[in-house]
């Protein structure tokens, strides 16, 4: 798990990094958001499954696609929220009791 975890914050910053870099090269950069927000897009929801993922997806498109958004860390945040802010289902986390009668 932990390699899982520390594996995804590295594809996290860097493609975060490449997000900002566009910011950074003028006239250029945001003809290079058109390229890279559905590839960003793409990369998050093959990285997160399920619900969250798309809806990270998306988020992560609209922030790329908008101009002067490139500083937000959408891949890094999401990471945050998987592995550090989230709850854990109660429902899953229940102990299973076992009994043995003699």
């Amino acid at each position: 798990m932990q390699n899982i975890k520390t594996s995804l914050l590295r594809k996290s910053l860097l493609f975060d990094a490449i997000g900002m870099v566009t910011m950074a090269i003028p006239v250029i950069g945001p003809f290079l958001d058109i390229i890279w927000a559905p590839y960003a897009a793409k990369q998050m929801s093959e990285m997160y499954k399920g619900r969250e993922g798309k809806i990270a997806s998306v988020i992560v498109f609209i922030e790329e696609i908008i101009p002067m958004t490139d500083f937000i860390p959408t891949f890094t945040l999401m990471w945050l929220y998987t592995f550090v802010w989230k709850k854990e289902d109660s429902r899953t986390m229940q102990p299973i009791e076992i009994r043995i009668d003699d």
